[in-house]
């Protein structure tokens, strides 16, 4: 996987790690928390307006909602506010879109559930996934009967999938069923998952339905089909034609050999019938495996669904941008000269790569518009620097009493 702006390390671990520098001024260091305090409530204010826009413009679509309670936010949801509110939300808390590639690729291997699986597109006007975070880790899976392999899974630390679901009139044309799924046509599904396979990304699609693969249908079929023709040619078919012209010509028909004969090719035949259905009894019990997993999936690994969602996007969100405001400031106030934004962002990766041997792509652009939105941060010929501890603290309470200008004075 390339790197992602994702930083994987909660906010106050940070802090610490930034404060440590002036662990013999605690003057300094009281400073700092103060400042960030002050900045995390700002950001936390503006992730209350962006819940706020969500949750209004997307309630007409909300499948949580019941018919009556949509019809009042007929006029008050705009679907490409709401979209465009949920693109910044994830932006902002780094998530980035899985392509159709990636699914494609998912859909054609499978880590740990060994199964093909089949998803009707036709059910969504848009999907789309996106992920944050990722990681490998040793599992051991199940090959051969009994036998267990060891093999390292790429994870996604954290996937949404979102959900457009086709309108009524779409659905019935293209004759696709939604099962006994409790979800309305045009209504918008949203899920949230943790540590999701790589290769087995399909099974969060909730219209995803198990089939044979070539390797099933091989192994249930052609020993059945060339298996039962070679029997009944050697021994049943036979067997009956000797009875059958035995009896037309009015000659003894030998019972005992052909009883013995007839016998042996339906005991065959019941064998090989024994083999198939124990073959087609392994693809239910993937299935059943599959079923279970999915239940894991979906009671241990689902973090919100539909408007619930947004609160565990906008925590990470607000959490990304708190995170990245305190690396820019702190470097930057730590510089004894200005920087550039790329050398900025080289002090920072190598930083992260030397202490913690984490390799990131940390969004230093976004970093620097924000240090300069809320005044800490200065720009000059290309050059970067950042206002004095003692200023940073009166700049950012005085954004922070400007919030709510009820005042007239």
């Amino acid at each position: 996987m390339t790197r992602e702006h994702y930083i994987p390390f909660n906010k106050e671990f940070l802090l610490e790690q930034q404060i440590t520098a002036f662990a013999n001024d605690p003057k300094k260091v009281d400073g700092f928390k103060k400042l960030f305090e002050i900045i995390e409530h700002y950001y936390h204010y503006e992730s209350f307006n962006l819940n706020r826009n969500l949750k209004q413009n997307y309630a007409l679509y909300d499948p949580d909602l019941s018919e009556k309670e949509r019809e009042q936010f007929i006029s008050k949801s705009d679907f490409p506010t709401f979209k465009k509110t949920l693109l910044t939300v994830l932006e902002r808390g780094n998530y980035y879109r899985i392509d159709n590639e990636a699914l494609k690729s998912a859909m054609e291997e499978s880590d740990l559930i060994g199964l093909n699986l089949s998803i009707d597109f036709n059910a969504f006007k848009d999907y789309e996934l996106y992920a944050r975070g990722h990681h490998k880790a040793k599992e051991k899976v199940t090959k051969y009967f009994f036998w267990k392999k060891e093999v390292e899974i790429e994870y996604y630390d954290r996937v949404l999938i979102y959900l457009n679901y086709s309108d009524a009139d779409y659905l019935k044309e293209k004759k696709v069923k939604l099962g006994k799924m409790p979800i309305d046509p045009s209504s918008i599904a949203l899920k949230i998952f943790k540590r999701v396979p790589k290769n087995d990304l399909e099974t969060i699609f909730p219209n995803a339905i198990a089939k044979m693969s070539v390797k099933d249908k091989m192994l249930l079929w052609v020993p059945g089909l060339f298996g039962g023709l070679s029997l009944l040619s050697a021994k049943v078919i036979p067997a009956l034609i000797n009875m059958y012209e035995a009896y037309q010509t009015g000659e003894t028909i030998d019972l005992l050999n052909s009883k013995t004969s007839l016998n042996q090719g339906l005991i065959a035949l019941g064998i090989l019938g024994a083999y198939c259905f124990r073959q087609y009894n392994n693809f239910i019990n993937k299935k059943i495996r599959y079923s279970k997993m999915l239940s894991d999936s979906l009671y241990f690994k689902n973090l919100g669904n539909n408007s619930g969602a947004f609160y565990s996007l906008l925590n990470s969100s607000e959490e990304e941008a708190l995170k990245e405001t305190i690396l820019a400031y702190t470097f930057l106030n730590k510089s004894e000269k200005t920087l550039t934004a790329e050398e900025l962002d080289n002090e920072i990766e190598a930083w992260f790569k030397t202490k913690f041997n984490t390799d990131l792509d940390f969004d230093v652009n976004d970093a620097l518009l924000k240090l300069k939105s809320i005044g800490l941060g200065l720009e000059e010929n290309g050059k970067w620097s950042v206002i004095s501890l003692d200023e940073a603290l009166v700049k950012i309470d005085e954004l922070w009493d400007n919030v709510f200008q009820y005042n007239p004075k």
